[in-house]
């Protein structure tokens, strides 16, 4: 006999059907007679769930009591939630958690072009998501910066833009950006921990404008370059060519499989891995969708590319064994061995002879300014927002 409990709902005893969301969220068991109760209900339930959000993390960082890590890095605090004004149109999980559009079209393994009447369009969402990065990117190079530093100057940018900041709540995932810093793969949750000389620290911003949302990421050092060891230079520089050279063969007919084939090929040409746990994805109304585009060689993934196609490029090379395991808090995915790892993303769209890189960088030197040129072109405290 399973657990049961009073129904949240009318109040019967013997109730067997837990909330999955307050599961996720390690909430205490809240338990309702039937899905009929529970549909009922859902609207005075629901409140439940974003009291917890805007709650201190205390229960999050018992959840780490005797945990093993495996890297020197440990999560800390954390402030409460942000949320974005409600006049500014939000995708449709931003209040539940669920996004069901993309649940519902999960089984769809080819992508539907992108309407050339909606292109301009992106390029706007695209422009403000490249807009954020360079503000967060200013940020982490600075010692002592916070990643709740960075997520608030993101938010604030983002909703001051009349954008919605698409990981807010996706899943119930309780900031505004990913930071991601050392060991952590991907998904690292904003804390207080002050980025120290010689970190890498990646930030992963998507942001959801007029309908769509536009995604990249990067990852930068913190603090003097020149002090940063000669095994990390190696790691985030092949990570970027390697995701560069991935770039350069796509264009019309090209499989997706063939993405992973060449950045796993110039990841072993510097004696780095791939990580397989996660992938590159479909971009536009949808948050995640088709197609999916692994990052490794041999991979099965489905379809070709053609024109009006936009999605992702977004490995995740590691300096020792590409494995990895996630964090209690059941976002941070760190590698197994505890040693680095770097990641680069860009939003891409396939155009009639190659791809428009929709969250490029915009410079005075060249409409498709570099990253690796960043360093040396603004200082530091560069359009950082004033608190």
């Amino acid at each position: 006999m399973g657990k049961t409990g009073i129904c949240s709902g009318c109040g019967k005893d013997g109730a067997s059907m837990g909330c999955p969301t307050c599961s996720k969220m390690g909430l205490e068991d809240n338990w309702f007679c039937g899905q009929d109760c529970f549909k009922a209900n859902w609207d005075k339930h629901k409140k439940m769930h974003k009291k917890a959000r805007h709650a201190t993390d205390d229960t999050v960082m018992k959840a780490f009591d005797n945990y093993k890590f495996t890297g020197p890095l440990r999560p800390a605090p954390r402030k409460r939630q942000r949320l974005a004004p409600k006049d500014i149109p939000a995708p449709d999980y931003a209040d539940d958690g669920e996004p069901t559009e993309e649940i519902r079209t999960r089984k769809v393994v080819l992508p539907t072009p992108v309407d050339p009447k909606e292109w301009d369009t992106f390029r706007e969402a695209a422009r403000i998501a490249r807009q954020t990065l360079d503000i967060a990117g200013r940020l982490s190079r600075i010692p002592g910066t916070t990643g709740e530093d960075v997520d608030d100057a993101c938010h604030e940018f983002i909703v001051k833009n009349g954008a919605y900041p698409s990981p807010l709540n996706y899943y119930n995932f309780p900031k505004s950006l990913c930071v991601s810093v050392n060991e952590v793969v991907c998904h690292g949750i904003p804390d207080q921990r002050p980025f120290e000389e010689g970190d890498i620290v990646n930030v992963d911003v998507t942001i959801y404008y007029k309908g769509f949302h536009a995604d990249l990421n990067e990852t930068y050092y913190c603090g003097d370059i020149s002090k940063i060891d000669p095994d990390t230079k190696r790691l985030v520089q092949g990570t970027y060519d390697c995701f560069m050279e991935a770039i350069k063969i796509c264009k019309p007919g090209v499989k997706y499989s063939e993405i992973g084939n060449v950045i796993e090929k110039h990841a072993k040409t510097l004696n780095l891995t791939v990580n397989r746990s996660y992938c590159g994805h479909g971009v536009g109304k949808l948050f995640h969708t088709a197609p999916t585009v692994p990052h490794y060689a041999g991979n099965k993934a489905a379809g070709t590319m053609k024109v009006g196609h936009v999605f992702t490029i977004e490995p995740m090379i590691c300096l020792g064994t590409p494995e990895d395991v996630t964090w209690p808090d059941d976002w941070t995915a760190v590698t197994v061995d505890g040693k680095k790892t770097a990641q680069f993303e860009h939003s891409i769209m396939v155009t009639e002879t190659g791809v428009e890189i929709l969250t490029r960088r915009h410079g005075e030197d060249s409409p498709e300014f570099q990253w690796e040129h960043d360093h040396e072109k603004y200082p530091v405290d560069a359009g950082i927002p004033k608190k």
